[in-house]
C-alpha cells in the first residue's frame, strides 16, 4: 500500500511512471480508424479536398468566356452578370432611404475625416468614414475603401486598437485608406458586415479582432443569401451617398480592399457599373486553387457559382474598365499559381474588348499583406 512505501520505493515508482509516459510519447501517434489498413484501401477515396477537387473537373461553367470579338463579349456580360446577381442572393428591388447621419467631423493636417453612418437598407446600419484631402480641387475622385479581416474599418483610416489616431500605418493593412487621401484623392471607407461595430454583442464580447462571419454568413445561406451579395449592397448604397456630396465627383469613382476586401471589390465592380475602375489585393486567384482547397472564411462562399463561372469570369465583368490585381509571391491563402492563371484568363477577356493596357497584375516580394506601389497611382491615372 502507498502508505507503507519508503521514500525509496517511491522515487523508484516514479521514475518507473515517468519511463512509462516517455516510452509513451515516443510511441506513434493514432492516426484513426484505418490505421494499418492503409494497403487494403486507396486513402485519396477518403480525403474530402481531393474529392472535391476531383469534381471540379467536371464543374460545368456553363457561362465561363468563350467569346472572340467584342459583340460576343459585350452579349456574354449580359448573360452572366444577372446571374452572378441570382447567385448571390440578389438585391432589393427598390432603394429605401440612406438615412446619414454626421456623427463627428475631425481635422487632420494633411486631411479631414468625417465619421457618419447609414441604412443599406431598413434596419442595417453601415458604419464609414470619409477622408478628404486638405487644399485639394472639388470634385474629388473617391476611391471605396473595404478592409479585410481584422478589426474592421479602423484599421484602414489611421485608428488603433485604443481609438487613438496613428500614423505608422502598422499591421498587413497598412491604413490604404490614408494612403489613398495622400494620393489626392477622397476614400470612402466602410465597415463590412460581421466586422467592428457591425457584430453581434457575443462575438464582441471575445475582442476587437474577432469576426461574426460566422454565424452571419451562415446565416445569409439559410435565407438563400449571401454574405457577398450583401456587402457588395452596402457598397452600391455608399456610392448612393457618395452621389448626394458635392465635394466628390460620382462619375470617378473606384473601388479597391484587400483580402475580404478584396473579394467584395471584385464581386462589386463586377456587378456595379458606376464603379469606373478597381484595385484587388491579395484576392485575385481561382476558386479551385484557393477557396476550395485551403481552409477560408465562410463568407467567401457563393452556392453553385462554379455551374457558372470561376472567379476569373467574375473578374472579366469589370473589362473593359480598369483593373489592377496585386499578388504576394509567397501569399499562403492565395498561392501565386492560382493568382497568375486567374490573371491570364481576365488579360484574355481585356484583350477581346480591345482594352489590353487596362489589366494589370502586380505580383510583388511578399506574403499575405497590402503592397500599393502600383495599385493606388493606378487608380489615380484612371480617376483622373
Amino acid at each position: 500500500m502507498l502508505g507503507k512505501m519508503t521514500r525509496r520505493q517511491l522515487a523508484l515508482a516514479g521514475a518507473a511512471a515517468s519511463a512509462a509516459f516517455a516510452q509513451n510519447d515516443a510511441a506513434p501517434k493514432y492516426t484513426g480508424a484505418l490505421e494499418g489498413f492503409e494497403t487494403k484501401v486507396d486513402m485519396k477515396d477518403f480525403d474530402p479536398v481531393a474529392n472535391t477537387l476531383e469534381l471540379y473537373r467536371s464543374a460545368p461553367l456553363k457561362l465561363t468566356f468563350r467569346a472572340t470579338d467584342r459583340q460576343q463579349a459585350e452579349a456574354w456580360h449580359r448573360k452572366l452578370r444577372p446571374k452572378i446577381v441570382e447567385l448571390v442572393g440578389s438585391f432589393p428591388p427598390t432603394r429605401s432611404a440612406l438615412q446619414a447621419k454626421t456623427l463627428e467631423v475631425r481635422e487632420f493636417p494633411t486631411h479631414k475625416r468625417e465619421r457618419f453612418v447609414f441604412e443599406s437598407r431598413p434596419g442595417f446600419g453601415v458604419l464609414a468614414y470619409l477622408l478628404t484631402p486638405a487644399g485639394a480641387s472639388t470634385p474629388l475622385p473617391t476611391v471605396i475603401c473595404i478592409p479585410g479581416h481584422g478589426r474592421g474599418v479602423d484599421d484602414i483610416v489611421g485608428i488603433d486598437e485604443h481609438g487613438r489616431d496613428r500614423t505608422d500605418k502598422p499591421g498587413y493593412q497598412h491604413d490604404y485608406a490614408v494612403q489613398v487621401v495622400e494620393h489626392g484623392m477622397a476614400a470612402l471607407a466602410i465597415e463590412p458586415m460581421a466586422f467592428g461595430c457591425r457584430r453581434d454583442a457575443r462575438t464582441a464580447a471575445h475582442g476587437l479582432g474577432t469576426s461574426a462571419c460566422q454565424p452571419t454568413a451562415g446565416s445569409a445561406l439559410l435565407l438563400g443569401q449571401t454574405m457577398i451579395g450583401w456587402r457588395v449592397y452596402d457598397v452600391m448604397r455608399a456610392i448612393d451617398w457618395l452621389e448626394t456630396r458635392p465635394e466628390l465627383d460620382a462619375k470617378r469613382v473606384g473601388c479597391m480592399g484587400i483580402s475580404g476586401g478584396g473579394t467584395n471589390t471584385l464581386f462589386a465592380s463586377a456587378l456595379e457599373p458606376r464603379i469606373r475602375a478597381a484595385f484587388v489585393s491579395c484576392y485575385l486567384n481561382t476558386f479551385r486553387d484557393s477557396i476550395m482547397s485551403l481552409s477560408h472564411c465562410i463568407d467567401n462562399y457563393v452556392p453553385g457559382i462554379l455551374n457558372w463561372a470561376e472567379q476569373y469570369d467574375v473578374a472579366g465583368l469589370i473589362a473593359p474598365r480598369p483593373l489592377i490585381a496585386e499578388s504576394g509571391d509567397r501569399d499562403p491563402i492565395f498561392p501565386i499559381a492560382g493568382s497568375r492563371e486567374s490573371f491570364r484568363r481576365v488579360k484574355k477577356v481585356y484583350e477581346v474588348f480591345g482594352s489590353t493596357e487596362l489589366a494589370e497584375h502586380d505580383v510583388f516580394s511578399g506574403e499575405h499583406e497590402f503592397h500599393g506601389v502600383r495599385g493606388i497611382p493606378f487608380l489615380k491615372t484612371h480617376l483622373a
